[in-house]
């Protein structure tokens, strides 16, 4: 056989086991059981319209205050990282590097129950959302400023200083507007992962009417005992996600076209 017939050959086998696998299910699977209790029509529609006027609505709010603190506190830390002093150098770096490393729902509980038991004070829900969410993501977002800034031609630079503009005119006038440019991609993917990332806040305690979508979800599991909310739940995050992820596709080969 030549090289080309034996990669046919593997090819239709391949195919063959995929089709094999999925008649495999069709015929095992009990779809009677798994409709009934994964893709209930009743408790579907009973969850609406709450799923989206409450669930979803706190999700994209706390994503957007999330995501605001994240942004303009990660565009301080990149500065600070790119800083000539090396105290605040230091400072964005040790800060970058502690909450990359620690787990997302630790800070969580650290923001919203670990510093109100150890000062005593009770903070407002929608503060402990935004810094324990903002506070891991403003890690991340600095790292992808930092890069985008440093992407910028250091002939920018020069060529801004030439004409008299002093270094920091220089900076927030044509390096961060260029950079920002180049980093819209990984940002947008930054708001997602962010969205998703609202699924840990039921650590925090919410009331009915500050539900996120994977608690609103949880509820209705635990007193309903069927898998069908984590189906529509999961259907509404696709929904809000999906559409965010082509965004980034569509982007990418813009900045790919313009350079």
């Amino acid at each position: 056989m030549t090289k080309r017939q034996q990669q046919q050959l593997v090819r239709a086998a391949l195919y063959a086991v995929f089709v094999l696998a999925v008649l495999a299910i069709l015929v095992i699977a009990d779809w009677d059981t798994i409709q009934r209790n994964f893709f209930n029509v009743e408790i579907a529609r009973d969850m609406f319209p709450e799923v989206i006027t409450i669930a979803a609505r706190n999700t994209l709010l706390y994503t957007a205050l999330a995501f605001s603190f994240g942004l303009a506190f990660g565009l301080l830390l990149a500065l600070m990282r790119l800083s000539t002093i090396r105290p605040y150098r230091w400072l964005a770096t040790v800060y970058i590097e502690t909450f990359r490393g620690l787990p997302a729902l630790l800070t969580i509980f650290l923001i919203g129950q670990g510093i109100p038991i150890a000062f005593g004070t009770r903070w407002p829900i929608l503060l402990n959302i935004t810094l324990g969410l903002g506070i891991v993501a403003a890690a991340y977002m600095a790292e992808t400023i930092r890069a985008g800034i440093q992407g910028v031609h250091k002939g920018q630079m020069e060529a801004a200083r030439s004409l008299g503009m002093s270094y920091t005119r220089s900076m927030m006038s044509i390096v961060i507007p260029q950079g920002f440019r180049i980093i819209i991609p990984p940002l947008t993917n930054e708001l997602v992962l962010l969205i998703k990332d609202t699924s840990l806040l039921f650590v925090l305690g919410t009331t009915p009417q500050t539900k996120e979508l994977l608690k609103f979800g949880r509820d209705l599991l635990n007193t309903r005992f069927n898998a069908t909310p984590l189906i529509v739940v999961g259907g509404v995050y696709l929904m809000i996600t999906v559409p965010m992820t082509q965004l980034v596709r569509v982007l990418e080969r813009r900045n790919a076209r313009s350079r």
